[in-house]
Order: structure tokens, then C-alpha cells, then sequence
């Protein structure tokens, strides 16, 4: 069932710009952002839609979503799989998504080790019972560094055209500020979290004391947790289901660094080829000017790095070979990052490359570019 529908109907007459999903969405986005998390877990994802968002964050490594509805999840789990691009270019991060079935109200020792847990207009639907369990499981064992929790603000329903007693039909319950306040300051007293509260979508000019449409609490923890305790809870088997998970193409995998390597040296050693035999060609034309001529990485525009090298590093050309010394290469910024170390560069091109007798220079055999000019 989506979350949103029912609401955004009610608020469209209010006009929030963006609308309310898209607000409560960005300000777990601002909190990535702000906070750096790298393992990212969202309780009650629903369709996806705020994974999908986080997946283009650059410092997330590891993504989980829960939900207890398995086929609004597998409706839109396609959107977390890497695209074509994501293989062509893969990312210098890591990263892992995976969607699992089940009950917040359910430990499983798959949601240990979070640095971020969302619960997006997730407690609303919470049965009492449900909700009575889900900060045990939530703060006590997942025990993340943060939690972000959002949730209607009934004292804003009066401003709702059509909301009768709650927003959406499977909402149990839905508390003023008063109440989800007490309640969050409760829950963190007891997990020695601290607290506060903010909101998305305000209220119109001269009504600020209804307050915010969707109210959120930012729970962070105060001290680290204590390993001993989480790992005498942890459970002996895993209670959710797994029902999506997919690893994106990353440098980290070698064998997805090994392409962009030896597509990188073809490419820069090509670039330095063509500048080479483009002077060469300018001194063939002038007679006088051959005698002098003396291939050097100065015939290379400054888009080419800009490099100051050794003589030995210099390109040259012997019969039909061209030899574009490794050395040369590795000094390109692109090259130099994705290696790391010279050894590395070797390590990545050998048997995929050719190479000079003594494997110093890539080599390029002219003889057939002759014939085809």
C-alpha cells in the first residue's frame, strides 16, 4: 500500500512545494549529507523510492530496506539495480543493496551495524502491540549512531479538506506534538539517545502553533554502544526473508579496476601516439627542421597534465614500433589514481597490453596505419 497516495491527495489543496513525500525524503538526504553515514537501513520502505534516492549518495556503501508488505517492494525493486552506465563506468565506492521481508517488531542480526536507520511514516502502522516491541529492537539492538523518525501530526488534520479521523486508512493511531514528543523523549531517556524535533511542511502564516504536517524526531546516540550486550541479544537464526540484493560494479572489485585500467592506458597511451606522430609528421614536411627533430612530451598540450618528465620517459619511434614508455603513462592523473603504485599498473596490464621486450613501454605497430593512409 503507498503511504503517500491518500495524503497527498489531502494536501494538494495546501499546495506544499515540494510535496510532502519529496520534503521528508530531502531532509533524510540533508542528514546523509551532513553526517556521512556509510550503512544506511530504512524501516518500512515501502516502494523503494527513498533507497532509490540514496543509492546516487557517494558516502553510502551499504543499503537495507525493511518492509512487512513483500509485493509493494518486489513492484519496485527493479529501480535499485545497477544500469548499463553503472558496468561501463563503474563507481570508485562500494555498493551493496538489499530488501528483506519482515515485522520491525522482529530482531534480526541482518540489521546490526548501522550508522543511519530511517523509519519514514512507518509507526502510524504499527499495531499497539508492534509498537510496544519497536524500540527495543530499533534503539536497544539495532543501536544505531542515528535514527530518523517521522510521523503525521494530528493537530495539523484540521487544515486537511476530507481527513475524518486519520490520514490514511491503516493508521493506527496518529499523535499530536505533544504526545509523539513525550513518547520520543521516553525512548531516548531509556537508550540514552538524545532528541530533536523539527517537521516538513508548514503550516499556513498565522497558524504556526498547529505545527509541522509531518513531524520528525532526530534521535542521535550518546555513547557508543556496548558490544557484549547487542551480541547476548543477537538471535541464533535469521527471522526475515531476503527478497532483493545486488552488488554494484565497483574499482574495489579487481576485476572491474582491470578494465578501467587497461581502457585508460590504451586510451592515454593512443592520445600520446597521435600528438607523437603528428610532430613527426611536421618535421618530415621540413627538411631543415628534421635533423632536429627530438620527440619530447613538450609537443603535448596542457590538457595532457601538463607533465614534466625524464628523458627516459620520453615516447619515441623505432621502424614501424612506437613505444610509449610506462612511466609516461602512469604520470597521467587518471592512471596515477587508479593504480595507486607502478607496480599496481604492471600488475593490472600484463597479458592484456602489448608490451615492449622488456615491458617498460606499451608498443604500437604503425606498419598497417601506413598502409591504410
Amino acid at each position: 500500500m503507498d503511504k503517500n497516495f491518500q495524503e497527498e491527495e489531502f494536501t494538494q489543496i495546501i499546495k506544499f512545494t515540494p510535496p510532502l513525500h519529496k520534503q521528508r525524503h530531502q531532509f533524510v538526504k540533508d542528514l546523509v549529507e551532513k553526517y556521512k553515514p556509510k550503512k544506511v537501513a530504512d524501516l518500512g520502505c515501502a516502494d523503494c523510492s527513498l533507497l532509490w534516492m540514496l543509492k546516487f549518495c557517494s558516502c553510502i556503501e551499504v543499503l537495507a530496506g525493511l518492509d512487512i508488505c513483500a509485493n509493494v517492494m518486489k513492484e519496485k525493486m527493479h529501480t535499485l539495480s545497477p544500469l548499463p552506465v553503472d558496468y561501463l563506468q563503474p563507481s570508485e565506492r562500494s555498493l551493496t543493496v538489499t530488501l528483506h521481508h519482515g515485522s520491525v517488531a522482529h530482531k534480526d542480526p541482518c540489521m546490526l551495524g548501522f550508522d543511519l536507520v530511517t523509519c519514514i511514516e512507518l509507526i502510524e502502522h504499527l499495531e499497539e502491540s508492534e509498537l510496544k516491541k519497536f524500540p527495543e529492537v530499533v534503539f536497544g539492538f539495532m543501536a544505531p549512531s542515528i535514527v530518523v523518525i517521522s510521523t503525521p501530526n494530528s493537530e495539523f488534520n484540521r487544515l486537511l479538506p476530507g481527513v475524518m479521523l486519520y490520514r490514511h486508512p491503516d493508521h493506527k493511531f496518529e499523535w499530536n506534538q505533544a504526545q509523539f514528543q513525550s513518547w520520543a523523549l521516553e525512548t531516548a531517556r531509556c537508550y540514552d539517545y538524545s532528541v530533536e524535533f523539527t517537521g516538513v511542511g508548514h503550516p499556513p502564516t498565522g497558524m504556526e502553533k498547529v505545527g509541522f504536517c509531518t513531524q520528525i524526531g532526530v534521535f542521535v546516540r550518546k555513547y557508543p554502544p556496548t558490544g557484549g550486550s547487542v551480541q547476548s541479544e543477537k538471535p541464533a537464526e535469521a527471522v526475515y526473508k531476503t527478497v532483493f540484493k545486488t552488488v554494484y560494479p565497483s574499482l574495489k572489485d579487481e576485476k572491474y579496476l582491470q578494465n578501467a585500467v587497461i581502457s585508460e592506458v590504451i586510451f592515454t597511451a593512443q592520445i600520446i601516439k597521435h600528438r607523437l606522430m603528428s610532430k613527426r609528421e611536421e618535421y618530415d614536411d621540413d627538411p631543415e627542421r628534421k635533423s632536429k627533430f627530438q620527440p619530447s612530451m613538450d609537443c603535448f598540450s596542457d590538457s595532457l597534465g601538463k607533465l614534466v618528465v625524464e628523458k627516459n620517459m620520453e615516447p619515441f619511434v623505432s621502424g614501424n614500433e612506437v613505444y610509449i614508455p610506462l612511466a609516461t603513462i602512469f604520470s597521467f592523473p587518471k592512471v596515477n589514481r587508479l593504480c595507486g603504485t607502478f607496480e599496481k599498473l604492471c600488475k593490472l596490464i600484463a597479458g592484456k597490453v602489448t608490451l615492449s621486450s622488456d615491458g617498460s613501454a606499451v608498443m604500437f605497430n604503425i606498419e598497417h596505419e601506413n598502409e591504410e593512409n
